[in-house]
């Protein structure tokens, strides 16, 4: 129910106010005029006309019933209503109004509890349907919601349900605006706020998303060691087509691992010979460029090269050679 409005309880004591003074002047004019009665006469006609008035904001509709038959649709603003004949028998809101429904332990298709929280959006577009063609129209959409729910989780597999949450939506819109529709509210939307599923299907979903990643990685790895082997076999093309080129690039590696790291490198005697390092040029020059790096990263002095039992050694690095100095 409505509560009385600043402007009704205005009207009543006016009216109050005004039959008291008509009540006062009547006294000594009529005879037998009796105070008690003029104050109740002057009460109750204050009391019907403040009930005639009635305010209704610009959000409400008053639904009017005269004799207990729909008589007229009210508001907003001031209307007048016939006191005892007439009543307002309810207020309706015509705003969009919020409601937010779930359904605990679903069964989905697949046979998997969840549980799933949701928001309707609605609102009222025909207040006469709202108030006559159904008791509660509030309560009405709160059941509906959540069978349209329950009905919707029972047809849906678990994995559609967590990756489509907007067709879930629309679904669950198309289903309850058909079924408000006869009582004159209308669905604008439906929004499914989170999908709850049991702590142990969520870890070994888990666990299968982790399989899953771990799988791709190992395809990715393989096609790249593919992609790898097939330019090294174009490379060995080109190499086996130009000698000197890969005479070159065995001299630039060994010069890098020379230079970079003290360590013992081995390479076949054949390609210290293919590639002039057996003679003393050779390893002077080699020597020469390795001993000016190393005396950049540390400060000790390159020894000379030697050559022991066919290996050649610098700086704490020994490459056979295939031959004896």
């Amino acid at each position: 129910m409505k509560s009385a409005s600043s402007l009704s309880v205005l009207v009543f004591v006016i009216v109050l106010g005004a039959g008291l003074g008509v009540d006062y002047a009547l006294r000594g004019s009529i005879p037998g005029w009796g105070a008690n009665a003029g104050g109740v006469l002057a009460l109750i006609v204050a009391m019907v006309v403040a009930s005639s008035v009635q305010v209704a904001n610009q959000w409400d509709r008053a639904v009017v019933l005269r004799m207990g038959r729909f008589q007229a649709l009210q508001g907003p603003g001031l209307f007048f209503i016939i006191p005892i004949f007439d009543s307002v028998a309810i207020w309706i809101d015509t705003r969009v109004i919020t409601m937010s429904f779930k359904a605990e332990k679903t069964l989905t298709k697949d046979t998997v509890p969840v549980d799933v929280d949701a928001v309707l959006f609605w609102k009222v577009l025909d207040p006469k349907k709202a108030a006559l063609d159904v008791a509660d129209y509030q309560v009405a959409i709160g059941w509906a919601c959540q069978t349209a729910l329950r009905d919707v989780i029972g047809k849906t597999m678990l994995a559609d349900m967590l990756e489509g949450r907007d067709a879930i939506s629309g679904q669950l819109q198309t289903i309850i605006d058909a079924r408000t529709e006869p009582w004159g509210i209308s669905v604008i939307s439906v929004e499914v706020k989170d999908v709850l599923i049991p702590a142990s299907l969520e870890s070994a979903m888990s666990m299968q998303a982790q399989a899953e990643r771990e799988r791709q990685a190992r395809v990715i790895l393989g096609d790249s060691e593919r992609q790898v082997a097939e330019k090294f076999g174009e490379a060995s093309k080109t190499y086996a087509n130009n000698p000197v080129a890969f005479h070159l690039r065995a001299m630039n590696m060994l010069y890098e691992g020379l230079k970079q790291n003290s360590t013992i490198v081995i390479v076949p005697s054949t390609a210290v010979e293919s590639m002039q390092l057996g003679g003393l040029a050779g390893l002077t020059a080699l020597t020469m460029g390795i001993g000016q790096e190393g005396s950049n990263a540390d400060q000790r002095q390159p020894t000379s090269p030697t050559i022991v039992n066919g290996l050649l050694s610098t700086n704490g690095v020994t490459t056979p050679t295939g031959a004896e100095v």
